[in-house]
């Protein structure tokens, strides 16, 4: 594995750019009194744009992401672009992170001192973790993704990036499309997990077929809030899957645009109206959306390919902990979690903290993972 360090480093005149598309926004009307029904309000995004335009320092925020290590590597052909930051305690734990959408390693970078240094920030030395997060293919500054990126390949190449960084055996941490690609990590690598925690038990979907046990009332009360929501948030993820380049032109050629795309799926996700105001910095929010800009990977991301065409990992019989968090549809009965997670050691419900959580409450989900992996760590 070739590995070599990375610097965040964004060119002005891409930035010029940015702030003169800005500042040249032809705004859309908007249904009288609407908010946030109908999508992004139009209020909300005026202020936001101009303060990205007048306000918002990405050189600032480049150099805070330039605190951790930043690394590429090339594997099967393919770059990665991985944060590695080294644990500070007496035997630090390797934990792979992956991000899900529309999100990106900078959702991780409160969460990563937290875990990587806990003596530093109120904790036990004893819970430190080697923390590595790789950005998805098509995300940031990793490579874009042909036909055939499949969640079970990007697993893969986990699989080969941690064994070049020096770890035969490891932890694994994820939410959103990152639980897709840990499961078909657990079902291809099931010797090289030492456990697997996850915010979304029920992505992916369990594989249930004619042997399989009858649905309880439970199970069947899930599926019709899934279908409810498919119905009324549902509509941003059947346009990626199925006419995502038409999407692409306006991602791509509008940063408004590109910002209410995301942003208004961190106020929806996050459990409550407005919440998105309240739960995240404008600065945070605009990092995240300024990487997809700089980096051109708002079509990239949204065609990062399936899982596997046609298939769902197996059921995985790591150790598995789950979190739950305020977001309702990420919050399946345990029987039908445990279809897809035969070994469920850890159920708890996370005091706060949406689809997010990392990005909104960091302290919070930096106590839960060290002490779900707490364990495992004699096991070592």
């Amino acid at each position: 594995m070739e590995l070599t360090p990375f610097v965040v480093d964004v060119a002005q005149a891409s930035l010029d750019d940015l702030r003169e598309r800005l500042a040249r926004t032809r705004w859309p009307d908007e249904v009288d009194g609407a908010g946030w029904d109908y999508g992004a309000s139009l209020a909300y995004m005026r202020e936001l744009v101009e303060y990205w335009r007048t306000g918002f320092d990405w050189r600032a925020a480049s150099l805070a992401m330039n605190t951790v290590p930043h690394f590429r590597a090339r594997i099967d052909g393919v770059g990665l672009h991985v944060i590695h930051r080294r644990g500070r305690g007496s035997a630090p734990m390797p934990l792979l992170i992956t991000h899900g959408w529309p999100s990106s390693f900078v959702e991780m970078l409160a969460l990563i001192p937290l875990l990587a240094d806990p003596g530093a920030h109120g904790g036990d030395p004893a819970d430190a973790f080697d923390v590595i997060v790789p950005s998805v293919p098509g995300f940031g500054f990793s490579d874009r993704p042909g036909r055939g990126m499949t969640r079970s390949r990007v697993a893969g190449l986990w699989a080969a990036l941690m064994q070049g960084l020096g770890y035969p055996r490891y932890a694994a941490h994820a939410n959103d499309i990152g639980a897709v690609i840990s499961a078909w990590l657990a079902a291809d690598y099931p010797d090289r997990l030492i456990a697997l925690h996850t915010l979304m038990p029920s992505f992916p979907p369990a594989v249930i077929g004619a042997d399989a046990r009858p649905l309880t009332r439970a199970e069947q009360a899930f599926a019709r809030r899934q279908e409810r929501w498919e119905r009324e948030e549902g509509g941003y993820n059947l346009i990626q899957e199925t006419r995502p380049q038409t999407l692409a032109y306006g991602l791509h050629d509008s940063p408004a645009g590109l910002a209410a795309w995301i942003v208004e799926k961190w106020l929806a996700w996050t459990g409550e109206a407005g919440g998105v105001a309240r739960r995240f910095s404008r600065d945070l929010l605009l990092a995240n959306v300024t990487l997809y800009w700089v980096t051109g990977t708002a079509n990239a991301a949204n065609t990062s390919g399936p899982a596997r065409p046609g298939a769902s990992p197996r059921a995985s019989r790591c150790p598995s902990g789950v979190a739950l968090t305020s977001e309702a549809i990420q919050r399946p009965p345990r029987e039908l979690a445990e279809r897809s997670f035969a070994d469920i050691c850890r159920w708890v419900d996370l005091p706060r903290g949406g689809h997010f959580v990392a990005g909104e409450a960091p302290e919070v989900l930096a106590e839960e993972l060290r002490a779900f992996f707490r364990p495992f760590r004699s096991a070592r």
